[in-house]
């Protein structure tokens, strides 16, 4: 038998004792393992990190991705190219914990390792694995792919999140009080408690949900008999989950089932909250909505020499660090595009991961004026973009490899590979503006804008997730007024890339070469409100205070 006693290298703070599990397919933890695609992936590592500082009770579960997300890489015409490679970490601890779960009515075995708190100053994580021998090739590829693209493949993996990660929990003999499911995906979590407990209400005093997307493709959903030929309900009929959660129309769709199930449930910032409750109030039997804004690990992603120069007041040195960050920045995007870049130029930067309706290529919807922006000499702009499309998502891995061939002959304007956490870093700290321009009321969160902001780097974006809590036009970021509601989007995208065009041609550009005292000062200003609010430590104690008690 594992023994948990040596599992937490501290006491547990009396204010965070009580036992959390938190349930996320994906933890971007630290660069070396590769178990995480985005946004949901960075915003679970710093609650990890964060659960560590504060000595919180709290383990996380996930999956061990066999293969990742995907690598990054290139064709020979330097278009997107997906790979797929194995992947080993001699850093996860073999638990020697092997037991069977159920999936499409077979047995399949998991097995369990542990990421101790030490290795990155993290929670400690336990990821599982169907990779094992004892398992036939068909389950061991279960979690072989973050968010394979298979039907069936989807399922089994949120089977093996959700009540592999409960039978662990039990094999441990963990006293878990709080089962938190970042995301639906560990949704079978709740059947498996259903099961074992024999009462909704005992299940709702347990699971606490955390929704993450207003995207309607990004809440899952799958027929009932589907999921019932998985086994996706730990052995409750079709019938009694029908009178259980009341599918509609015979799909079962997990954000949906998941705020029929929890007792509480939570969107990732006031605004998103607000699109959460008029998403899914209408619906009846659903636990209240409330919000909790995401935030990241200011100890993980802040510099220390940025840090030490705003609270010296020393301008100088704050500008002379930041230039030194750039050119570190620009040694990283000269050594895989050939194009080497001046840490004298305003450098706007746009990372994210690349799906449609965040917009990568709106400022070259006028092409025209975005030439005439980065060809100006005497006001120069150099622009790098980065991020990962789902490797499926043709449309965004269209708009990856439209957003390079038209800027593959400026020298000033580039599109890198590799978008994760080492390269996040690297493009916060050595960029001077932050753009975020996702069409309005899509974007939950958005939390990469803040750690752009620990580092020195400006926000230039539209006002949706967590921006409206923070941002103070021209005080301590600049921010694009949307275009009305009740417009078509084709014309919302065009109002909203003149309004970008606008302000860069009018205000930023010329306040980062005309008046850089002003410019400073909104930089010392957005790296000063940023913190405490946004580091993840008041999150990490926010999500005890409100969804835990």
């Amino acid at each position: 038998m594992f023994d948990l006693k040596g599992l937490f290298p501290y006491s547990f703070d009396p204010a965070y004792a009580k036992p959390v599990a938190y349930f996320s397919m994906e933890f971007a933890l630290d660069q070396p393992l590769k178990i995480y695609s985005g946004g949901l992936g960075f915003l679970a590592g710093s609650h990890m990190r964060s659960a560590y500082e504060l000595k919180q009770n709290m383990i996380g579960i996930g999956i061990l991705w066999k293969k990742g997300y995907y690598d990054q890489e290139r064709n020979q015409d330097q278009t997107l190219r997906v790979s797929f490679r194995d992947k080993d970490y001699s850093f996860l601890t073999d638990t020697n914990i092997l037991f069977p779960i159920t999936i499409h009515g077979a047995k399949v075995f998991v097995k369990a390792y542990l990421l101790k708190p030490t290795v990155f100053q993290t929670a400690p994580v336990f990821l599982l694995s169907t990779d094992i021998p004892e398992n036939d090739f068909l389950a061991q590829t279960i979690s072989h792919r973050l968010y394979d693209p298979n039907q069936t493949t989807r399922i089994a993996q949120s089977i093996l999140l959700g009540i592999g990660g409960a039978n662990l929990l039990d094999i441990l003999e963990r006293n878990t009080d709080i089962y938190h499911m970042n995301e639906g995906h560990a949704l079978p979590l709740c059947f498996y408690l259903m099961d074992k407990h024999k009462s909704l209400e005992e299940v709702r005093k347990r699971v606490v949900f955390t929704t993450h997307t207003p995207e309607l493709a990004g809440n899952e959903e799958h027929s009932l008999p589907i999921l019932n030929e998985m086994s996706f309900f730990n052995g409750l009929t079709q019938k009694q989950v029908e009178e259980l959660v009341e599918p509609e129309n015979g799909m079962l769709n997990y954000t949906l089932t998941a705020l029929r199930m929890a007792n509480r449930a939570n969107g990732v910032s006031q605004l998103h909250g607000e699109v959460a409750r008029k998403m899914w109030g209408g619906y009846k039997g659903i636990c209240e909505i409330g919000a909790i804004t995401n935030a990241q690990n200011h100890t993980y992603w802040h510099d220390d020499e940025l840090d030490q120069a705003l609270k010296n007041h020393d301008d100088q040195a704050l500008t002379a660090r930041k230039k030194e960050l750039k050119r570190k920045l620009f040694r990283v995007v000269a050594n895989q595009t050939g194009k080497l870049f001046d840490e004298n130029v305003l450098t706007i930067v746009w990372a994210r991961r690349f799906a449609a309706y965040k917009r990568a290529n709106l400022i070259l919807s006028d092409y025209d004026r975005f030439l005439k922006l980065v060809s100006n000499h005497e006001m120069p702009v150099q622009f790098i973009w980065a991020g990962k499309p789902y490797p499926e998502d043709y449309g965004a891995i269209n708009i990856f490899n439209e957003i390079y061939w038209k800027t593959k002959s400026l020298p000033s304007c580039t599109v890198v590979t590799g978008y994760e956490l080492w390269l996040s870093g690297h493009l916060k700290k050595g960029s001077d503006l932050w753009l975020n321009n996702p069409k309005m009321y899509r974007e939950a969160s958005g939390t990469s804008g803040m750690t752009a902001a620990m580092n020195a780097s400006i926000n230039l974006s539209i006002p949706d997730g967590w921006v409206p809590e923070f941002a103070q036009h021209g005080k301590n970021a600049f921010v694009i007024a949307p275009a009305e509601d009740t417009l078509p989007q084709e014309e919302k995208d065009k109002k909203e890339a003149a309004r970008l065009l606008d302000m860069l041609e009018q205000e930023i550009i010329p306040m980062y070469y005309q008046k850089p005292g002003q410019w400073t000062a909104v930089v010392k200003n957005s790296m000063r409100d940023v913190m405490p609010f946004f580091d993840s430590g008041r999150m990490a104690n926010e999500y005890y205070e409100k969804m835990y008690r």
